[in-house]
């Protein structure tokens, strides 16, 4: 069943590129997140994917982030589809054993979603559902396998399925985590196991990543740099404590806490914006996935002031 026709179904008259469309093309790819939310009001939510299908390659769509029970995943993928956009998946492995993501990416394949961006996931302790059962029956680099044994058209009990599936399958990388040693190793496990292209975790010293982008570029994978919006100085203090991995230069914090009251998330739009077209102009990474963390709203703003139309790249 082709996306095309899927889409018919749905009523879509407008069928956008694929991630790995865009990608293939040359262009540089730009993704917005969806933060599903806690409960079945979801007004807001579809506000913010009518706020982005038209400027934005593709949406992410979180799944149970932080361990924190939300609207799945798969359902606001649908709901992208619906609306005229296009879906990347995230699937984690916190929450279900192999049959049911197996179970979850048939559906997700027959109702039209191609790009899927596998990741291991929170553990629980952090999360609102501190007595919830762990699964991980399967890791990222597991779950990567897993969909490329369905590609052969087989589950992973070793039965022939009735058809193959065919996604362009994602995972993540982080940049900043000390010692890199260990992600580089992860890093190359995910393309031995048939990533296509990777999204950084938050990145925010430049120097930095493109010391890390030399050895990415030895692989062969497209690169998405992941980017957090900052709000406040008090946030970028909170990830440097709190968020493994995450890492705010003193210039930027700087820059942050010399904002007038109120005005901290204009500074954080100038500072990814600033950040958007250096990747562009040194050719640092193939695109950016802009994650406006419960500021969903303002990302047609960071567009702006980065100067990037998706129709004219």
């Amino acid at each position: 069943m082709t996306v095309e026709n899927v889409k018919k179904e749905l009523g879509v008259k407008n069928v956008k590129p694929s991630i790995k469309e865009v990608l293939d093309s040359g262009k540089f790819l730009v993704s917005g997140e969806i933060g599903p939310p806690k409960g079945p009001d979801i007004e807001e939510m579809i506000h913010h994917v009518d706020l982005m299908k038209d400027i934005v390659h593709a949406m992410n769509i979180t799944d149970n982030q932080s361990s924190v029970m939300r609207y799945p995943s798969l359902g606001v993928a649908l709901i992208i589809l619906e609306k005229g956009g296009e879906p990347n998946l995230q699937v984690t492995c916190r929450d279900r054993n192999r049959m049911a993501l197996e179970a979850d990416l048939l559906f997700a394949y027959t109702r039209g979603v191609r790009s899927v961006l596998c990741l291991t996931g929170d553990s629980v302790p952090v999360g609102d559902h501190k007595d919830s059962k762990s699964v991980f029956d399967l890791e990222s680099v597991q779950l990567l396998n897993l969909i490329s044994t369905m590609e052969a058209g087989k589950d992973l009990g070793g039965n022939e399925m009735n058809a193959p599936v065919s996604f362009y399958k994602g995972a993540i990388v982080t940049p900043e985590a000390i010692p890199l040693e260990p992600q580089l190793v992860k890093f190359e496990k995910k393309v031995e196991a048939g990533a296509k292209w990777f999204q950084t975790q938050a990145i925010y010293d430049m120097d930095n990543f493109a010391k890390f982008m030399k050895t990415a570029r030895q692989y062969p994978v497209k690169m998405q740099a992941g980017l957090v919006l900052l709000t406040s100085a008090g946030m970028a203090k909170y990830m440097n404590k709190n968020v493994p991995g995450v890492f705010v230069p003193d210039n930027l914090i700087d820059e942050m806490s010399a904002a007038e009251k109120g005005k901290g998330a204009d500074i954080g739009i100038k500072i990814m914006a600033r950040q958007i077209k250096q990747i562009r102009e040194e050719n640092l990474a193939d695109g950016v996935h802009i994650m406006a963390i419960g500021r969903e709203d303002l990302v047609p703003r960071i567009l702006e002031e980065a100067e990037l139309d998706i129709n004219k790249l």
